[in-house]
């Protein structure tokens, strides 16, 4: 009986290291699944699509879990919150990283990166919004995936008429031409502005939906020379509310006499459909959803429409100082997923030249220079080009985990100066107080 039980315990123990071996063959040679989780839109649609070469030529599958922007950052913050390995890679907004890394749920990747990742070929504004945390540190979170960034389409088949050529220069005294500063986009807005036409100059983010307005607004507060806060002590009274910021405000305020009615719900989805519909000369949205307007199924506009970066501001000196909101997410690796090293196989193999070109061409915005700047980049499409030049102006908002308090603060009050609820001054006032109080408890602004 006990030399059975002995040969018995052999027997398994023959067997488990058997089993043991063909995991660690898997693990080497391939094999295995990563869940990657991201937003319900086309770019997951395409990394799903791009993946399938990874798999090839590893043996590990790659699943992207899409979630409707509604429900997104709800979804993933309950997860990681929970402590749960169900994704293993988050495609977040470059704003969770001050939640993702003060709670523990992004594993720091600064040294892997930069050995492993090639982390320094890619735009160094995408690596500072996306990847960095805090902001100056150095330590990075996230690889730069899906840049984005906002801008404008146009209808060319308007501007390029010749009766409205002569009109225009024949009232304002020069060229009709895509804006290159805010001054001449007002000019170009009021031109093409005829109610009694159904026809409105642009159409901007004014909307309270997320982070609308605050991301319509927000790059011309910062062209105008304004702050959200100082960097170095984080006051926001007499920064976001400075006499740069409230011109500013007021500038965008008086834009909206522009838009068409119903233009206080307006973001991304509201500014395709007034140009898809032919309401407006000009929309204001991001690159990411600018294919479909190339697209003649979907904007019978296709063939004259045509696309320019975001204005600047033209100073006293006649220099353009010009500041574009970022959008676009960067990949960050799960403190609680048990499979790591894959994961880190397929971020470095989405690094590499090759894949990102690929990413390019299946209709991602890359992030890596030397494709951003490449021909066959700038060429593929009518607006990559325009994409490219953007990249350098990029900026974003807070990381910090209270930014969604400070979000809903400008939100509300922004909304509020642009259907003329509130004097875009007292709206920044009121921003700067409840800014100061949101940032005084969580102790990052020091008591005064």
């Amino acid at each position: 009986m006990k030399r059975t039980s002995i040969a018995i315990l052999l027997t398994l123990l023959v067997l488990c290291i058997g089993c043991n071996k063909k995991e660690e063959t898997a693990t080497t040679t391939g094999g295995g699944s990563i869940n990657i989780v991201w937003a319900e839109w086309e770019p997951a649609t395409y990394l799903q699509e791009l993946a399938a070469d990874f798999t090839k030529e590893t043996g590990i599958e790659v699943n992207v879990k899409k979630i409707p922007w509604g429900q997104f950052q709800a979804e993933v913050y309950k997860t990681l919150g929970a402590k749960s390995d169900t994704y293993d890679i988050v495609i977040g907004d470059s704003q969770w990283l001050g939640w993702g890394v003060s709670g523990g749920h992004y594993v720091d990747l600064t040294d892997w990166l930069k050995s492993n990742g090639e982390i320094d070929a890619f735009e160094p504004s995408v690596v500072e919004a996306y990847a960095e945390y805090p902001k100056g540190s150095g330590k990075l979170y996230s690889m730069p995936t899906q840049g984005d960034a906002i801008g404008f389409a146009y209808r060319k088949d308007l501007f390029e008429d010749p009766n409205e050529m002569a009109a225009f220069k024949a009232k304002y005294g020069r060229d009709l031409a895509v804006p290159d500063t805010w001054q001449e986009f007002r000019d170009v807005a009021e031109f093409f502005t005829r109610p009694d036409k159904g026809l409105y100059g642009c159409a901007l983010y004014y909307g309270k939906e997320y982070d609308g307005v605050t991301m319509g607004f927000q790059q011309v507060l910062w062209s105008f020379g304004g702050e959200l806060y100082d960097p170095e002590t984080f006051a926001v009274q007499g920064v976001i509310n400075s006499p740069e910021a409230v011109q500013a405000l007021e500038f965008y305020v008086s834009l909206a006499k522009f838009n068409p009615k119903g233009y206080a719900n307006y973001y991304w989805q509201e500014c395709l459909q007034a140009y898809q519909s032919g309401s407006v000369a000009m929309a204001m949205d991001y690159f990411a959803f600018f294919p479909g307007l190339t697209n003649e199924a979907s904007n019978k506009f296709a063939k004259s429409t045509g696309f320019f970066m975001m204005p600047g501001y033209k100073n006293a000196d006649g220099t353009v100082t010009r500041y574009i909101s970022l959008g676009g997410q960067g990949m960050s690796l799960c403190a609680y997923s048990k499979k790591q090293d894959l994961c880190k196989q397929f971020m470095e193999w989405f690094a590499k030249r090759e894949t990102q070109e690929k990413w390019a061409q299946l209709g991602g915005f890359t992030c890596r220079t030397d494709v951003l700047e490449s021909d066959a980049f700038k060429s593929a499409t009518s607006f990559n080009a325009v994409f490219a030049a953007s990249m350098p102006h990029l900026r974003d908002f807070w990381a910090i985990p209270e930014y969604e308090k400070l979000l809903e603060s400008c939100q509300r009050n922004w909304n509020a100066a642009a259907v003329n609820q509130i004097a875009p001054k007292a709206a920044l006032d009121k921003i700067a107080q409840e800014h100061t109080d949101i940032l005084k408890k969580a102790g990052i602004l020091k008591q005064e």
